[in-house]
């Protein structure tokens, strides 16, 4: 691994989220309620084997790293895509906004809501273990977010940033990418984040966010062979 962010999730499991963690020396995995991540230590023998322990029958774990994904025989691919992974450029500005609060736990039902209606990428109720959430309410209701996900010594991941469809085009998504990233920014820490290669506009727009490509990522979403 030549940067921290080739293994992102494993580089997350060794360090910051490393109580989290479950599984051992060879591989590791977040816990399923919180969210679906899984990595190897490496691709040999004892490291492929551990990672096909980790999943229980019914489970789905995600990989993520730079280069090719190496899977072991037991467990099958079921999905799999190129990944942008982008990295703030310079440091975000910290702002204010009376229209953005915090959410807590008696916000996570909305916020799995919103995130099944918008998928931005897999989300539980239990999201906020990783990392922090900010939201904008409209009537009480939840119609855009945004958060932290993966930690790393000197980088923290921007994750969860979605609109509801009825409130897209109004400058909210924007305004939680800033906040989120000035946020993150303010804590010393350098932002990144994750995109869909063919989510263009997604891309686009965190380029004129002053985010930079640091590299292309692979992801493959797997389940234990029956």
């Amino acid at each position: 691994m030549k940067h921290v962010l080739d293994r992102p999730i494993w580089s997350a499991l060794q360090t910051a989220h490393a109580g989290l963690a479950e599984g051992g020396r060879y591989a590791r995995r977040y816990p399923p309620s919180i969210v679906p991540f899984a990595a190897s230590a490496d691709d040999t023998p004892e490291s492929l084997d551990a990672l096909e322990k980790l999943p229980s029958r019914q489970e789905r774990m995600f990989l993520v790293e730079a280069g090719p994904i190496a899977v072991p025989p037991g467990l099958s691919i079921i999905m799999e895509a190129p990944v942008t992974q982008m990295i703030a450029g310079r440091p975000h500005e910290k702002i204010s906004d009376p229209r953005i609060q915090p959410l807590t736990e008696a916000d996570a039902a909305d916020m799995l809501d919103l995130a099944t209606l918008t998928k931005p990428g897999p989300f539980t109720l239990r999201a906020q273990s990783l990392g922090r959430f900010w939201g904008i309410r409209h009537e009480g209701r939840l119609v855009a977010m945004a958060g932290q996900r993966m930690r790393q010594p000197g980088f923290i991941e921007l994750s969860g940033l979605c609109t509801h469809p009825a409130f897209q085009g109004r400058g909210l998504g924007t305004l939680l990418f800033r906040f989120v990233a000035g946020e993150i920014a303010s804590s010393g820490d350098v932002a990144y984040l994750h995109a869909y290669a063919a989510n263009t506009s997604a891309i686009a727009l965190y380029k004129a966010q002053g985010f930079v490509v640091r590299s292309e990522m692979n992801m493959r979403v797997v389940k234990r062979r029956p």
